[in-house]
């Protein structure tokens, strides 16, 4: 399947700026449009750098979006940047500010939010990009207090993989899954956006790392960022060698995002009293479990979906410690829609980015 990008006047109009808009399903414009007002009280404004595609991306082209919206809408739930102006009556931020941006409108007010569990938010605006306007244009007005500082010396292209994809591994490997230094983990899709960043992670705390990929290249470079062991799930049954990798006794954690493919033998991997942690479901939504199985070996399962604003912090500093993500291939914005199309089909290892 295509994803259409048409790119309108090719030369810019004085006093307007770029923006990637959908106008309809599957349809991508390279348009201009007229910058944002200046920001009003406790906002920030962002000159916008770059973004990260993922595949809640892919999700809302497809129309995917599980609530209304409006076309056109701009696309990017995920960015970095620096702040250019701040509203009245902020502080948090100033011009100058290298930030990456929230992208769920949580409300601030209610009990897990008061709570830093903005991910659990009862009373949420939406997320930018999917449901309403996102980042992948030049300027874009937010919340002040929805900007996390990127440290010193933390590249914005690193920045940028930070709002959804590194975060969510953050929250997924040690708010949920409680990941210690030394154990064994299973990470599925070790050449993803996000398992390859979970690789990373978790070797940097000297865990045993099995991955499951699906060709002979990501195999090698799984195997060049740190992966201890990996298994070509086009060619074995993962389950099986996992089993036999570890004695028969499973691994102490799942990461697990891809699904119904996945998810019986997911739990076949686990030791008993292992944890499983997920995330997403792109090889489909359901998946049986054998109630007994489920209680006699104590599973814990665990469904982890965002990332609190503290997770966002905590995955920058990892990153200003040297635990980078993998990123693939930075596109200008106007070839956008070449990573859709290979994000889509999965030929990628790592992370892609669009730059503006």
């Amino acid at each position: 399947m295509q994803i259409a990008l048409d790119l309108q006047a090719s030369q810019r109009q004085e006093g307007q700026i770029r923006a990637l808009q959908l106008v309809a399903d599957r349809e991508l414009v390279l348009a201009q449009r007229n910058p944002p007002p200046p920001p009003g009280p406790g906002e920030a404004q962002l000159r916008v750098r770059a973004i990260g595609l993922n595949h809640i991306d892919v999700w809302g082209f497809r129309g995917m979006a599980f609530a209304k919206r409006t076309y056109p809408l701009v696309v990017g739930a995920e960015a970095a940047g620096e702040v250019v102006a701040v509203g009245q009556g902020v502080s948090n931020v100033r011009p100058g500010d290298r930030v990456i941006p929230f992208a769920a409108l949580v409300c601030g007010q209610c009990k897990p939010c008061r709570a830093g569990q903005e991910n659990l938010c009862e009373n949420p605006g939406g997320v930018r990009g999917f449901h309403l306007d996102g980042f992948a244009q030049e300027f874009a007005n937010h919340p002040a207090r929805l900007l996390v500082p990127v440290p010193s010396g933390v590249d914005l292209h690193d920045a940028a993989t930070v709002p959804v994809a590194y975060a969510t591994v953050e929250h997924m490997l040690f708010d949920n899954a409680a990941l210690q230094p030394g154990e064994t983990i299973l990470v599925h899709a070790g050449g993803s956006g996000i398992g390859s960043i979970a690789i990373r992670i978790a070797k940097s705390l000297g865990c045993t790392v099995l991955t499951t990929v699906g060709g002979a290249d990501k195999a090698e470079k799984a195997k060049a960022i740190g992966a201890d062991h990996v298994i070509n799930y086009r060619e074995d049954r993962f389950e099986g060698v996992v089993r036999r990798l570890t004695a028969k006794r499973g691994v102490d954690v799942v990461f697990e995002h891809t699904g119904a493919d996945t998810w019986s033998g997911s739990l076949l991997s686990l030791k008993r009293g292992g944890r499983l942690v997920t995330c997403g479901a792109t090889s489909g939504p359901s998946g049986s479990i054998n109630l007994m199985q489920l209680f006699q070996q104590q599973y814990r399962i665990i469904g982890s979906f965002g990332a609190p604003l503290s997770a966002l912090a905590r995955a920058l500093n990892r990153i200003a410690g040297g635990v980078r993500p993998v990123i693939d291939t930075v596109y200008p914005l106007d070839t956008f829609h070449d990573g859709l199309v290979r994000l889509e089909s999965r030929d990628v290892f790592g992370k892609l980015l669009a730059e503006l």
